[in-house]
């Protein structure tokens, strides 16, 4: 038996990269020793390649160098779908979206690529409102340059784990979907409500 099910893997790659474009605070995930380090860090997709930024004293810093091999996961709107969602019978399970890739890494250098790469990233993340324009002439970024390193990751493998009730009947899978939306937007306030009073 083949796990996870085919119908709840996308192989779309457009697919793919719509999530990584949408929800880019990735998981970055090195061995070292047998023991695995785990960093959260937005990445960009440019031509093909994922580039991203790490602090120079992050331990996981010395692993995003030339040919190491990193696990990413990026993870895009997920909850608990109730039984009582659905129009016909069902057990209560989890919807999901999320990709896993696996990479090489390569350090980028240059002072200059790494500041034109922290000015294109803010412009991507600002989008669509622009705000804020991260300039280049900023003092703050000129003195912050010594303490991050650029790297670039060539993706070796895609998995696409969409799980949203595509077992169920239309009717089923369309609840699930309209439930997926809903409780996001809720649960979202709830948590910030709670944690945050």
């Amino acid at each position: 038996m083949n796990y996870p099910p085919k119908y709840h893997l996308d192989d779309n790659q457009n697919h793919m990269i719509e999530v990584i474009k949408t929800y880019p605070l990735a998981t970055v995930i090195s061995i070292d020793n047998n023991a695995p380090l785990i960093t959260h860090l937005p990445l960009i997709f440019d031509n093909g390649k994922l580039i991203g930024h790490i602090d120079i004293y992050n331990p996981q810093a010395k692993l995003l160098k030339n040919d190491h091999n990193v696990t990413l996961i990026f993870s895009g709107p997920e909850c608990y779908i109730s039984p009582s969602v659905y129009a016909t019978t069902q057990l209560p399970t989890w919807n999901y979206i999320k990709v896993h890739l696996k990479g090489t890494v390569k350090a980028i250098e240059s002072k200059a690529a790494l500041k034109q790469s922290l000015i294109a990233m803010t412009e991507f993340l600002e989008a669509p409102d622009h705000n804020y324009v991260l300039e280049p002439n900023n003092p703050r970024l000129d003195s912050n340059l010594n303490y991050i390193e650029m790297f670039e990751i060539t993706i070796t493998h895609w998995e696409g784990k969409f799980k949203l009730s595509q077992d169920k009947k239309p009717k089923d899978t369309r609840l699930a979907r309209a439930e997926l939306l809903k409780s996001n937007q809720e649960s979202i306030k709830q948590f910030l409500d709670t944690v945050f009073k």
